[in-house]
């Protein structure tokens, strides 16, 4: 599809949100149109003022009088029909683009985690804000401007017709010319502001990025080639500025030329008219205030089509995210997932990220209530990936995966995933209270359930150390808390949720030894008569699992519990030993 279809189906797209403020359009409509009568009934007034100076001493004073308060009133009138426009534009505007960025979010919230590991985060904030805030001015001039403008332009023709019919046909021969000249621009703009628009998404992606990540980049002295990634960034997003700025501002010296033109041409067919008694001085000076006022809207209109070059191309960018296919969505008989004893199993399960890049392969696996399953292997086997297929964050290729013997498919995500608790290597805050981040999975939760929670994920020492307790505001980075400290929030979350099921991946990997060992006598006794799955790379903390799951490749090469794979002196027993080899 080319670049004009696409710039129109992406302006239908935004024009359908007009629906839901159609009084607001009307609305702007009417009064925009009041205004432009009115603006347009000064002239006549002036050349009528100007008809009654006949001469010096020659003036009629009673009816310049009368045709001054008209002006007044006309003037009042039309400050108060552009003050409901300007209103209604505002209400009109902000409001597409609170529902876009309503949809954008709730999309975000549906889509496959397969998009977002595929996107960096900071491109996808890109375009729910910045992009979004360029269509909100885009948007706003052309409500403004344009409605005045059209109507401005339809409104001097017909008045111009009744004084004058040789001289507005002066006037239209000339009009192509900006249509023209805009049209050429608007071609040239469009795709310049789509490469700003992609520019500005990727520095903010890696501006994103480099404050996230600032620690490492400083401890691996990476700041040159951070810098050197963000120059690149920011020259083409300048070239693409420049280019775009540079197009869009001769429109309106190109425009300007135009009516040069036509107010040149009005002027000099009026004074040959009016030497000849075709017209009086009075309307000349009307034509020409008409002429004037016929040319304006095209700056204007002109102006506004260049920002909506740029409001388009951001519109299509934001319209991308909301168009993107949402994860599968659930199935009508999909049920309520209840009674969880924790009988669990995988049957012939395959799964890859990448279709033409194998990983998880015949897979099998049955788990029955109260045991816990250990997963180890080497980096990139498929751990993870088996906890991401238990939770649905992705869905199995083929096979099956099943609790208490329904299909996981066909239960809502909500009950399957409230049936896990669920503690990971990465920890997760959001921006709240210390309260706040430990009773998420249980927002009526008490103060004492929350504290014994604490408690038993040995937290409650240091929470009541803060400046503020458990009302310790902290931030989505976890504000001044250790690594180990937010794990401990982490997991006193879990402990608080009570779940039916436990997923601990590498849930003890930032926390110190002596505390590892209190938080393992914690879990012990939380996975007490608990079907839990433990990924783990330190093999001395699943040597109690009932079942040790040994993958390399996605698939399972050896099975057992800790004694059994010792003694069979194989791969597991080769990671075992490696680890305290010395």
């Amino acid at each position: 599809m080319d670049g004009s279809n696409n710039q129109k189906e992406t302006l239908f797209k935004v024009l359908k949100y007009m629906k839901k403020y159609w009084f607001c359009l009307g609305m702007s409509i009417v009064m925009a149109a009041v205004s432009v009568v009115l603006t347009l009934y000064l002239p006549i007034l002036t050349g009528e003022a100007i008809d009654h100076i006949t001469g010096k001493g020659l003036v009629d004073f009673a009816k310049i009088l009368t045709i001054l308060r008209k002006m007044a009133i006309a003037i009042a009138f039309t400050a108060i029909a552009q003050w409901i426009m300007n209103v209604c534009n505002n209400r009109m505007t902000f409001g597409i683009v609170r529902d876009m960025r309503d949809e954008a979010f709730k999309k975000i919230e549906v889509l496959p985690l397969k998009y977002i590991d595929s996107h960096s985060y900071g491109e996808v904030v890109s375009r729910v804000i910045a992009d979004v805030e360029q269509l909100a001015d885009g948007l706003l001039m052309g409500f403004t401007q344009l409605f005045t403008g059209v109507m401005t332009i339809l409104g001097t023709l017909n008045i111009m017709l009744t004084i004058n019919v040789g001289i507005t046909a002066v006037v239209v021969l000339l009009t192509p010319v900006s249509f023209l000249v805009a049209n050429f621009i608007a071609k040239k703009t469009y795709r310049m502001f789509k490469l700003q628009s992609e520019a500005r998404g990727e520095q903010t992606a890696l501006i994103d990025e480099m404050v996230g990540n600032q620690r490492v980049i400083q401890a691996y002295g990476h700041e040159e080639k951070a810098m050197e990634r963000f120059d690149e960034i920011n020259e083409r997003l300048q070239e693409a500025s420049l280019n775009a700025i540079f197009f869009s501002s001769i429109t309106n010296p190109a425009t300007r030329f135009v009516n040069s033109l036509v107010y040149t041409g009005v002027g000099v067919v009026g004074a040959i008219s009016a030497i000849a008694g075709g017209i009086s001085v009075g309307q000349l000076v009307c034509l020409l205030t008409y002429a004037n006022q016929y040319t304006k809207p095209f700056n204007e209109i002109s102006g506004v089509i260049t920002e909506l070059q740029n409001a388009i191309a951001c519109a299509g960018r934001i319209l991308e995210l909301i168009e993107e296919e949402p994860q599968k969505p659930e199935p009508v008989d999909a049920v309520m997932l209840s009674g969880v004893e924790g009988n669990v199993s995988l049957s012939e399960v395959y799964f890859s990220y990448v279709p033409d890049k194998k990983l998880i392969q015949n897979f099998n696996l049955h788990v029955k209530p109260g045991q816990r399953v250990a997963i180890v292997g080497p980096t990139g086997c498929g751990k993870t990936t088996i906890i991401n297929l238990l939770m649905r964050f992705y869905d199995v290729d083929s096979g099956s995966i099943r609790v208490e013997g329904k299909d996981i498919r066909h239960v809502t995500r909500k009950s399957l995933r409230t049936s896990f608790g669920m503690v990971l290597q990465d920890t997760w805050l959001k921006t709240g209270s210390i309260r706040e981040n430990i009773g998420m999975g249980k927002p009526d939760a008490t103060e004492d359930e929350i504290i014994a929670a604490a408690k038993a994920a040995h937290a409650h020492s240091f929470i009541i150390r803060l400046p503020e307790g458990y009302d310790t505001v902290i931030t989505e980075a976890g504000g001044n808390l250790s690594q180990g400290q937010k794990q401990l929030l982490c997991i006193a979350r879990v402990m608080l949720c009570q779940p039916d099921m436990l997923i601990l991946d590498e849930a003890t990997s930032s926390i110190d030894t002596r505390t590892e060992l209190k938080i393992q006598n914690a879990f012990a006794k939380l996975m007490e008569g608990r079907t839990s799955f433990i990924v783990a790379h330190r093999l001395s903390t699943i040597k109690e699992a009932d079942i040790i799951l040994v993958m390399k490749d996605g698939n399972i090469i050896e099975q057992g519990n800790h004694e059994t794979l010792l003694a069979a002196e194989g791969f597991y027993a080769q990671l075992y030993n490696s680890q305290f080899a010395m």
